[in-house]
Parts: C-alpha cells; structure tokens; sequence
C-alpha cells in the first residue's frame, strides 16, 4: 500500500504546481482554462491585459471596450492562433499589426468601430484561415489590396457594414477562398458596382445565403431589390462608360492625329510651293532661249 500512496502523493504535487503555475501566469480578472488559452471576454477592459503568457495560443477578448491593438502585438506573441476581439472599440487597425512571421490561422475583429481596411492591414499573414469583418457599421471602404498575401485564408466575412461598393481585386486575389459573407450591405446598382455583380454571379456557391441574400439599391429611385432581379443586362448602359485611362488614350491619340496631320499637310505645302517654283524657273529659262 505505501507504494501507492507515495505514488498519488507524488501526482497530487505536480498537479498542485501546474495549477498554481496556470494561476499564477493568468492576467489578473481573466481566467485560463489551459496553460495556453486566456479568456478576458467581458471584463470591461479599455485596453490590452497585461502579463499575457508569452505562449499563449488562444486569447479571447470580447465584449470589451478596447480602442486600439499595438503595432507589435502579434510580434511578442509569435505563438497566437485564435484572436477574438469582436464587440470592442476599435476604429482601426494599424497596417502591419499582422507580421508576416504570424501564426494566427482566426481572427476576429466584428462588431467594433472600423471605417476602413488600408492597403497593407494584415501584413501578409498567409496563416490565417478564417477572418472576421461583419457588423462593423461605420466600415465604408476596403482597399483593393487590403487582402494581399492572405493565400491561406478560406472564409471571410464582410456582412452588415456600410459597404456600398467593393472591388472585385480585393476578391479575386484571394486563391484559398471557399466563402464570403456580403449581406446586410448598403450596395447600390451603378456601375461601380457591375464588375463586383458578375463575380457573385460567378462564385455564388461561395456566398452561404446565395445571391438570394442579398439586395442593392437602385441609382434612380434608391428602391431596394435582390439581385436575383438582376441580370449582365441590367448593367449594359456600363459597358460604354470610359475610364479614365481610356480618355486619356482618346486625347493622346487625337493630338498626335492633328500632328501628324499639321505635319502632312506642311510637307505637302511645301512640296507644292517648291514646284511651282520650278515650274516658273523653267518657263523663264525657255522663254530666255526663244529670244
């Protein structure tokens, strides 16, 4: 039997120090399931916890009123995977904030303050897998390369923000991507919008509702209608609409017609003065000869 007991007494120690170690590296008011997990979910936190274990893993961080995350966060955690920090204040993010030596494969930044999504935001981090943008209502622009470099990332959503146009780059260069959520945005029928509507056509088994879920203003009347209502007809009048670019090539090509043309014109003046010329030179020297 004293084999035994020493055996238990021997595991009720180790037990007894890796709990106490757990506790010991948890940020004060958070709790840490597991020695690479901290959950700060609604502590009414206005900022980053501090002695956040360098290894952690799984840092949860929602439904608190943090404004902003430091540019090297995700430097002193090299190990993170799982970031949720939906439901805060943030009104940006950094460009940068995600290094390109990340490991975060989730993220979440819905439900919080965003306006924008600049080139550059996420740094390149080709780890993550799922990233979270929905409910964000001031969020009116995403660049177009505001996803460069996420080859990894399968699932991102854009739902409920105050998106009226996207560009469909911002879309097409992401190779990984099984599904985008869109609905719930303020979208309007221009032609701004045309090239964004024929890539949903065409990767509507990408969209979780269909393009059944989702609506767009017309430029008209701003009625409401879905865009199964819509047809490539529909967006006709876009396809003789020039761009910049291509009136920039009309005025270039124009000018250098009306040079080529002064040009002609001057050579052909010319060739016809030095001719009549000569022609008068002639008729002098014939009638010289005839006297």
């Amino acid at each position: 039997m004293l084999p035994c007991v020493r055996w238990l007494q021997l595991i009720l120690i180790l037990l007894s120090s890796v709990l106490w170690t757990r506790g010991e590296n948890c940020p004060a008011n958070c709790k840490c399931p597991d020695p690479h997990t901290v959950d700060c979910s609604g502590r009414g936190l206005t900022r980053l916890p501090n002695e956040i274990p360098l290894d952690v893993r799984r840092l949860l961080l929602a439904d608190n009123w943090i404004p902003r995350i430091p540019s090297d966060f995700l430097v002193l955690y090299s190990d993170l995977v799982y970031l949720d920090l939906r439901n805060n204040s943030l009104s940006h993010i950094e460009p940068g904030t995600l290094s390109t030596s990340s490991r975060l494969v989730f993220l979440d930044l819905g439900s919080n303050n965003l306006t924008e999504i600049p080139k550059g935001t996420f740094g390149e981090s080709r780890s993550l897998i799922k990233l979270r943008l929905g409910n964000n209502p001031y969020l009116s622009m995403v660049n177009e390369d505001a996803f460069l470099g996420l080859t990894s990332l399968r699932e991102l959503e854009l739902e409920r923000n105050a998106l009226s146009t996207l560009q469909v780059g911002a879309l097409s260069q992401l190779p990984s991507l099984r599904a985008v959520r869109l609905e719930g945005n303020p979208w309007v029928c221009n032609c701004n919008f045309a090239s964004l509507f024929t890539w949903l056509m065409e990767n509507s088994h990408k969209l979780p509702n269909g393009v059944e879920g989702m609506e767009c203003s017309l430029p008209m009347d701003g009625r409401r209608v879905s865009l199964t209502q819509l047809s490539k007809d529909s967006f006709r009048e876009c396809q003789a609409t020039l761009t910049l670019t291509d009136l920039l090539i009309i005025i270039f090509s124009g000018i250098s017609v009306s040079v080529v043309a002064i040009m002609t014109s001057f050579f052909l003046a010319s060739t016809v003065h030095c001719f009549q010329r000569w022609s008068k030179g002639t008729k002098g020297d014939e009638e010289e000869s005839e006297e």
